[in-house]
């Protein structure tokens, strides 16, 4: 039998999709084992369905030792034993299926564990058939071969005694990076994305996929280039980056009417169009990480928003030509909780702030995500030092005590609103002890605001955020106008106020946001010839105005007038 072919399946369904993460680890466990599931998802298929959302992007349920949470892969072809089977994956794609919501699974590629058999077989002697399925080197003396920092602290390699090399691993030891160079560990890749296509996965989200092509020789980092991280020129959008995802996207991700998105360090605004555009038969979109930086220093410590800043990083990615789609997120795995994180920590009036930010945020073009639990609000948590879990975390802690234990108080407090544990606590269904996640001990600590901050409260509140983002997502869905409108910035200095207008033929969305805890003064813009306007929708119970008139902008107010223009 001949290969299948299909021709231009692709339908492009994401350009008017919203996608709902889930952490498996912690959203609902089926067994009261502590830990999240897959038939814990299953259970609340429905749940998801009535968000609205188009798709499920589902963090990693491979098989994996979890050195580093399901990102250290020990087999591609298999559910993590604490996940469930692939028979229970059968059973959970079906029902989202059933229900039209696709999935989209985590694509961990630039490495995997050390304990996958590739690793395994390729450490046993420098001659074995897989030694070259990772990148080994000898070192300079008793020193590592190059200067090159792992991003969770620590020099990226790792001495292994039975062959006298070291292999370079970007994150944990337990991650060794895999050889891109070798045409085998290529169309393993490719392999990997087509047995899970042919299970009916819609696509892939494509973990620190901008590491995988590194520049040859591999020579030291140098500090004014790749602070705070020794090495990352070397290795973020290597010389063969583009060489490679076009080849993984020509032998698996082109064949099926998927979507694609990249964790993509290192791709900004200025040159996404080449990594994503539909011309170049790459990637469809990619993650950047330019508006969740704005509001820290060097990428790590944390500063008071500059909204003017963060508008421009956004309305940068806007001036994309339609071809090229942006993606719009407040939150995920690897976030801290967005509430009162963007809204300059004002931790009154919750409610209205976090309908607001979803509106700010969902009403510009591109493809939509929202993290569990940011529909109910949910909110960092307040943890001891001994209480964090991530390996980022307590890599930092380890690392400070033994050698800088007078930056301690700084990480502390670093952590405290930016580590990543906070967007991994247990999913809040209900007021419960447990919070209704799980009925036995459960694996991470619960925030103790579930009482007030969960799912069952929520659904019974007609005002809550839940159901806010509910009808707001039903709103958006299937609108031309936000799927393919332009993107006109208003108010770009003012420190208080977002303001944009979304344009097709002569209809159009006018939004306005209110970032402030009072009301910001508004006048309407002169050049938008109305023929008339009305309120589309807004987080207040009641519009402030019926209609677009200059006026006080109330205390974290978003409106959208649907205008009919001249």
């Amino acid at each position: 039998m001949g290969e299948k072919i299909i021709v231009n399946p692709k339908t492009r369904w994401y350009k008017d999709a919203v996608v709902y993460q889930i952490y498996p680890r912690s959203f609902c466990d089926s067994n009261g084992d502590g830990i999240g599931d897959l038939r814990g998802i299953i259970s609340k298929l429905d749940y998801i369905k009535s968000l609205g959302v188009n798709a499920v992007w589902l963090s990693p349920i491979y098989k994996s030792p979890n050195d580093d949470n399901g990102y250290d892969i020990s087999d591609y072809r298999d559910i993590m034993d604490e996940f469930g089977t692939m028979a229970d994956f059968d059973e959970m794609i079906k029902g989202m299926h059933d229900r039209g919501i696709k999935l989209i699974m985590d694509l961990v590629v630039n490495h995997t564990s050390d304990e996958h058999k590739w690793f395994l077989e390729s450490k046993k002697s420098k001659d074995n058939p897989y030694r070259d399925y990772y990148i080994w080197r000898e070192g300079k003396g008793k020193k590592p071969p190059n200067n090159w920092m792992s991003n969770f602290v620590g020099p990226a390699w790792e001495y292994d005694e039975t062959t006298g090399e070291y292999y370079l691993h970007l994150f944990s030891k337990k991650q060794p990076d895999l050889n891109w160079e070798n045409p085998k560990v290529r169309q393993e890749v490719a392999d990997i994305c087509n047995f899970w296509f042919e299970k009916g996965v819609d696509g892939f989200r494509c973990d620190v996929i901008t590491y995988i092509s590194k520049v040859p020789g591999l020579p030291d980092g140098n500090f004014l280039k790749d602070a705070p991280l020794m090495g990352q020129h070397n290795y973020v959008m290597g010389p063969r980056y583009h060489e490679y995802m076009h080849e993984l996207n020509e032998r698996a991700f082109s064949r099926y009417d998927t979507m694609t998105v990249g964790e993509a360090a290192g791709i900004t605004f200025k040159d996404a169009y080449k990594s994503i555009d539909e011309s170049v038969g790459e990637l469809d979109s990619v993650f950047t990480f330019e508006h969740v930086n704005a509001d820290m220093y060097i990428q790590v410590f944390p500063h008071k928003l500059s909204l003017p800043k963060w508008k421009k990083i956004l309305s940068n990615w806007q001036s994309l030509p339609l071809t090229s789609q942006p993606t719009l997120f407040l939150e995920n795995h690897d976030q801290p909780r967005s509430w009162p994180r963007f809204v300059m920590y004002e931790k009154n009036n919750k409610e209205l702030a976090c309908k607001m930010l979803l509106v700010a945020m969902q009403m510009m073009r591109g493809t939509g995500y929202i993290y569990q639990g940011q529909e109910i609000g949910m909110t960092n948590i307040e943890l001891k030092q001994e209480e964090y879990i991530d390996i980022m975390a307590t890599r930092i802690f380890d690392t400070l005590k033994k050698t800088a234990p007078f930056l301690m108080p700084i990480a502390r407090s670093a952590m405290a609103k930016r580590a990543r544990d906070h967007a991994r606590t247990p999913m809040q269904w209900d007021s419960s002890e447990l919070c209704g996640f799980t009925t036995g001990k459960p694996w991470m600590k619960i925030n103790p605001n579930h009482v007030d901050v969960n799912v069952e409260k929520q659904e019974n509140d007609v005002d809550s955020i839940l159901n806010f983002y509910r009808k707001f997502l039903h709103f958006r869905k299937g609108k031309d106008v936000i799927i393919s409108g332009s993107y006109v910035p208003y108010y770009e200095k003012n420190r208080s106020l977002f303001v944009y207008n979304r344009v097709l033929g002569n209809k159009a969305y006018f939004t306005i946001c209110n970032f402030k805890n009072k009301p910001i003064s508004f006048k309407v813009p002169k050049d938008l010839n109305i023929k008339s306007s009305k309120v589309a929708i807004t987080n207040y119970k009641e519009p402030v105005s019926d209609v677009l008139m200059s006026r006080k902008i109330a205390p974290f107010e978003a409106v959208v007038y649907e205008l009919e223009l001249k």
